[in-house]
């Protein structure tokens, strides 16, 4: 039965996670708490994908018999999945990437040549991922544009006055992290969106972080772009989605050349596939996005509004047990926090308490997440975070607690 304290059967919702099944050193039974990172997969995806294998391996787009039909359909199956779940005006706004990374690349590299000039001004978080850094440093290089950065406080919030301050009529581009995968801090993104456009900046969201674990409506938020990766929302590694404003994606030249993105091609000239084939050059993923589609259909069925309230609740147990073990200090105190939480271990490098963690079967992440700016606003080399699914239980938090108050006595 649903628990009266949860909108959610975590102990039915556990049984569909093959990999929390198993035992790791020994007969240590598995506590995963490193979704920020990556997600385990529930059996409906691995069906989906073991499927396509075992009984539909074919090319889509391409051929006129059945398999490549069958491919064909389900592939573009997915993409219809993927535009119901985010509610885009379209699923040709539905471009299928390798990953998040991928897709900030496909925007930095279409969007930008074309709409940037020397003297143009990009705005990112203090809180970015690399992923939504290098690719606009690449750009100031290339194009003379210049990169700046909107501060946040000691709590791990942005300073929402800054960011305004920062604004001038040379901005062009807004790049903002949704919910930051190192300190889970949850940013006002509505409001981000809203001030950039009125000073005529688009917008690009990393939603990485935010679509496992929330609600996500694009067509309501208003941004220009929004990016995420499968592998983070329980579907398999290797896929990724672009969305952006159709007339946007329109305007845009191809970022690659290839297979499947023309509409012809002789030595003379080449025309271009229409959306959103044109920023699929080559053979896909298919199996990835077949695999996205099944996860989003099974995050549809136990409903996103019940996922965030569920993981809210146990984030919060989370930030409780942890604040309450001596010598352990949480980095950031963000008043809006999802999913993950970041901490140090007073005396310990943060790569020995995972490692010692981990011989107690608690996976969690250590190391700078792919956010140097953070650990050096916080003067730290690295930390180490717990981060929830929605598989996740009152039962992990305890192990993880038992377990950490076990390694501060026996290493500390």
């Amino acid at each position: 039965m649903t628990s009266p304290e949860y909108p959610l059967d975590v102990h039915a919702i556990r049984q569909q996670f093959p990999l929390l099944g198993r035992k790791v050193h020994g007969e240590k039974t598995l506590v995963y708490l490193d979704s920020a990172a990556t997600t385990p997969k529930p059996q409906a995806v691995i069906d989906a994908v073991n499927r396509h294998y075992s009984l539909g391996t074919a090319n889509v787009h391409r051929a006129a018999h059945e398999l490549s039909e069958e491919a064909t359909e389900a592939y573009e199956g997915a993409r219809r999945s993927v535009s119901q779940f985010i509610n885009a005006s379209s699923s040709n706004e539905i471009i299928f990437t390798r990953s998040a990374t991928e897709a900030v690349n496909l925007v930095a590299n279409a969007w930008g040549p074309a709409n940037l000039k020397p003297g143009d001004e990009i705005l990112v978080t203090e809180m970015e991922h690399h992923a939504n850094i290098v690719p606009w440093q690449l750009l100031e290089s290339r194009l003379g544009v210049s990169l700046k950065f909107i501060p946040m406080n000691d709590h791990g919030v942005l300073e929402m006055d800054a960011f305004q301050s920062l604004l001038t009529d040379r901005t062009r581009l807004v790049a903002a992290t949704w919910i930051s995968n190192a300190l889970g801090t949850v940013n006002p993104i509505e409001d981000i969106v809203s001030i950039a456009r009125e000073a005529g900046a688009a917008t690009l969201v990393d939603a990485t972080q935010a679509l496992p674990h929330r609600p996500v409506d694009v067509t309501g938020l208003g941004a220009d772009f929004i990016v995420f990766s499968g592998h983070k929302m329980y579907a398999p590694t290797g896929i990724g989605c672009l969305w952006g404003r159709e007339q946007l994606l329109e305007e845009m030249p191809p970022w690659q050349g290839g297979g499947d993105m023309i509409e012809t091609v002789s030595f003379e000239k080449t025309t271009y596939n229409r959306l959103p084939w044109k920023f699929e050059a080559g053979t896909p993923h298919i199996a990835g996005a077949i695999g996205l589609g099944a996860a989003v259909n099974w995050l549809t069925d136990l409903g996103m509004a019940n996922i965030a309230t569920q993981e809210s609740m146990l984030l919060g147990e989370l930030a409780g047990t942890l604040s309450a073990i001596e010598r352990v200090t949480l980095v950031g105190d963000p008043e809006h926090r999802a999913a993950a939480i970041s901490f140090m271990v007073e005396g310990m490098h943060p790569h020995d308490v995972g490692a010692m963690l981990d011989k107690h079967g608690i996976a969690v992440r250590t190391g700078h997440h792919c956010a140097q700016p953070t650990m050096q606003h916080f003067k730290v080399p690295a930390t180490v975070r717990a981060s929830l699914g929605v598989f996740n239980n009152q039962s992990d938090i305890e192990a993880l607690d038992k377990a950490l108050r076990r390694v501060i006595e026996v290493f500390g």
